[in-house]
């Protein structure tokens, strides 16, 4: 536990209370409250070099190392306690990522290794040795994981409500998988050929009949929220289902970022375009004069964006007590920002 560095970061994560950075030279830093993870003085020998990255669930992180071991601290129920697959974590992991509750590795045989929560972790207690060909993991939802293996098919667990269970779309998924994304409870997968498939809870974008003519072809990257999806096309158009209904717009979008129930948008031109909850960030007139040119990139969190501009400053906006407003430390935001987190 300590305080916020203020210099040498080079990436950043956090927990639902807690944040770890990532110091110049593989050092790693945390605060904030020390039951979700930022005590880590138990593992503080383990964190002095040589960590490459740091992921969270909500009460938990996850460092991987250099040399291929993994160090995990915070919650233990959450993920922090990895002592069950301690052998695994030792030697040859390659990747780590986490969803609310728990954690999965890919080790570089291409076996997977999962720990946390069992509600969120699924049905791979420990290894999958009849998965040994995964090449990639993600999580789908804050409920589940997908493993992209080799010949191009997509892999599913963790919850089955919400994501975990793929069957509905199971035929679809065999071959040319090339990204998948989720809302809390659904999850899409975009095809080779620029196609979509859905599955999950239908309420939150499980089902994508409603704007199924506009999937079949074209489509070049997905984004999600908490219950809605986007699809970007190839045209810069972009097709919007899910929780609050079905619909597209025609706009020369180049990238899409989603908060807890808000999107942002950036245009060909580097203007900005917000739609969804407006309490989230999906209104953005306070700020609009500072978002029509120069927006490179935009960061969202639960309730809140912050944009990057061409000339290194920070617009931010959304709910005040949680990043949108960044009055306090206005000074620091008005050039030289080259990443949010």
């Amino acid at each position: 536990m300590g305080r916020a560095p203020t210099h040498d970061v080079v990436r950043g994560c956090a927990t639902h209370g807690a944040f770890a950075a990532i110091l110049v030279g593989g050092s790693v830093v945390t605060w904030g409250d020390s039951q979700s993870g930022a005590d880590s003085s138990a593992v503080a020998a383990l964190l002095t070099e040589g960590v490459v990255q740091v992921v969270a669930t909500d009460g938990a992180f996850a460092a991987l190392k250099a040399n291929g071991s993994v160090v995990t601290w915070g919650k233990g129920g959450r993920g922090g306690d990895s002592s069950s697959v301690a052998e695994f974590l030792a030697e040859g992991v390659a990747q780590v990522c986490g969803n609310v509750g728990a954690f999965v590795a890919r080790l570089s045989n291409g076996s997977v290794v999962t720990w946390g929560d069992p509600y969120f972790r699924g049905r791979f207690a420990i290894a999958v040795p009849e998965d040994t060909d995964v090449v990639h993991i993600c999580p789908t939802s804050i409920h589940a994981f997908c493993a992209f293996k080799a010949n191009g098919s997509v892999v599913t667990w963790g919850s089955p409500h919400f994501g975990g269970d793929s069957s509905k779309a199971a035929q679809h998924l065999t071959e040319g998988v090339v990204q998948v994304c989720g809302t809390n409870t659904a999850c899409a997968a975009l095809m080779i050929d620029g196609s979509v498939v859905t599955w999950g809870d239908d309420a939150a974008g499980g089902d994508s009949s409603g704007v199924a003519s506009l999937l079949t072809e074209g489509v070049i990257e997905l984004f999600s929220n908490y219950k809605d999806f986007v699809a970007l096309k190839a045209d810069g158009s972009v097709v919007f289902w899910g929780d609050t209904g079905f619909w597209s717009h025609e706009g020369n979008i180049i990238s899409v970022t989603g908060s807890g129930g808000a999107f942002a948008a950036i245009r060909q031109n580097g203007c900005v375009v917000t739609w969804g909850d407006d309490a989230e960030g999906g209104d953005s007139s306070e700020v609009a004069a500072l978002l029509t040119e120069g927006v490179v990139h935009i960061c969202g969190i639960e309730q809140a964006f912050a944009a990057i501009k061409a000339d290194g400053s920070v617009v931010t906006w959304g709910q005040q007590v949680v990043g949108g407003d960044s009055s306090a430390v206005a000074h620091l935001l008005k050039e030289g920002v080259i990443a949010v987190f």
